[in-house]
């Protein structure tokens, strides 16, 4: 058992990951960042959270956090590898040691292996589902295949199906790779009609490996340092191009600033609209700062983030250290702070930093024009997508401010759009008597 119990309180919430399962999944998708993690696990007989790590997590996480509303958020790999009745400890634990505060589940999984009584108990227990769909089945089965190579979308397609017989609130979780970055509408027209109305789209950013991951026994690059510049490693087949995930998200934009304003929510739209309104956003990728978003692994370690699980962000572990500590510890501040220090200063100058904030320091591989170091991979994508929306958004917020919905911008867009052919059309000719 624990010798360090925990009594401190956090001085700002934290949301952490719980990878009960590890890296463990029944999946071999083909761009996942989190199989590899078994080479930090080698001494391990089997991935898997036990009872006591279990229950002294949930007391302890329980009572390191000053808010009202607890938030717990199963991922892994696959979470659903622990089985059910893993889960129905989980939440018998947190009524328990919750003392009256209220407490929302929610669990990221591929869907293979949701059944009926799956379903019934994530509707009872009202589990927010996060279920990862590329698109229709030639897409999704493009990357996200079983061990034998086949295909996962009939298995994903029926668990939706039981969710949706059971009532279960789930949303779309969609990778976003070299290849789907150039079918964006279809990918979008097909999650909208399938009935998905909550979106979110995450592009895949990963490298060939460097020296530091070679010496872990990984396939994929480490992070890049935030504190000295590095010879990024070539992007891995599969990543996504900078530029062309920017066009991914306009082709996306476009299809639904026509019709689904207020019928269907994207992550990057609702964040975009935020960031003009003047708020915070609620992806932690735009943030001004992170750190507030941490991992936990099957044997209680903590780690940054879960793009972070490596040796170097390991925070501790809580079957030894205070909650409190670990969430909060200034290594961890410090981390989060560099999100915002070490950025470029383009990205100081930049009209969209309000909107970005230099983006995931994972993804803080590239180099400045002016050769700074840190710069986001995926700038020139976000440039195009943020400048493409800066007047819609300006729009919305108007509406909004006046106290209308944003979905009357479908009221606002045809003179908008004869403007910017009158534009266009000015600077033909005045491009032409040059």
């Amino acid at each position: 058992m624990p010798t360090c119990p925990s009594n401190a309180v956090c001085r700002h919430p934290a949301h952490v990951l719980i990878k009960p399962a590890g890296p463990d999944c029944n999946l071999r998708c083909k761009y996942c960042f989190y199989l590899e993690k078994h080479a930090l696990f080698v001494e391990e007989k089997s991935c898997r959270m036990t009872d006591d790590v279990l229950e002294h997590y949930i007391r302890s996480y329980i009572a390191s956090q000053p808010t009202q509303e607890i938030e717990f958020a199963w991922q892994g790999g696959e979470p659903t590898l622990m089985g059910l009745p893993f889960y129905r400890r989980a939440v018998a634990l947190q009524k328990h040691y919750g003392a009256g505060r209220t407490i929302n589940n929610s669990l990221q999984t591929n869907g293979t292996l949701l059944t009926d009584e799956w379903c019934a108990f994530l509707a009872e227990e009202k589990f927010l589902v996060g279920l990862s769909i590329d698109g229709p089945e030639e897409i999704h089965n493009r990357y996200r295949v079983f061990k034998d190579g086949r295909g996962a979308f009939a298995q994903v397609d029926r668990a939706a199906k039981l969710m949706r017989k059971h009532g279960v609130e789930y949303n779309a979780l969609t990778c976003v790779t070299r290849e789907s970055a150039y079918e964006g509408k279809q990918i979008y027209r097909f999650l909208r009609d399938y009935g998905f109305e909550f979106m979110q789209f995450i592009p895949i950013v990963e490298r060939e490996p460097d020296e530091r991951s070679r010496e872990l026994g990984l396939a994929l690059a480490s992070p890049p340092p935030t504190d000295a510049p590095s010879e990024p490693s070539p992007m891995m087949p599969f990543a996504v191009e900078a530029l062309q995930y920017g066009q991914f998200l306009v082709d996306i934009f476009e299809e639904w600033v026509r019709r689904d304003v207020g019928k269907v929510f994207v992550n990057h739209f609702d964040c975009a609209l935020g960031a003009w309104y003047g708020g915070n956003p609620s992806l932690c990728i735009y943030a001004k700062v992170c750190g507030s978003s941490l991992a936990i692994e099957h044997d209680g370690s903590i780690y940054a983030c879960d793009h972070f699980v490596y040796p170097e962000f390991n925070r501790g572990n809580i079957m030894r250290e205070d909650m409190a500590g670990l969430l909060s510890s200034n290594r961890q501040q410090a981390f989060g702070m560099s999100k915002w220090l070490d950025l470029p200063s383009c990205c100081r100058h930049c009209d969209y930093l309000h909107a970005c904030h230099g983006g995931c320091l994972k993804h803080r591989s590239a180099t400045s024009p002016e050769g700074e170091p840190g710069l986001n991979y995926l700038c020139p994508g976000y440039k195009l997508f943020f400048k493409h929306v800066d007047p819609y958004m300006k729009q919305m917020v108007e509406l909004l401010r006046e106290g209308r919905p944003a979905a009357d911008i479908v009221n606002f867009l045809p003179r908008r759009e004869l403007h910017s052919k009158a534009q266009a059309k000015r600077k033909r000719k005045k491009g032409r008597r040059k």
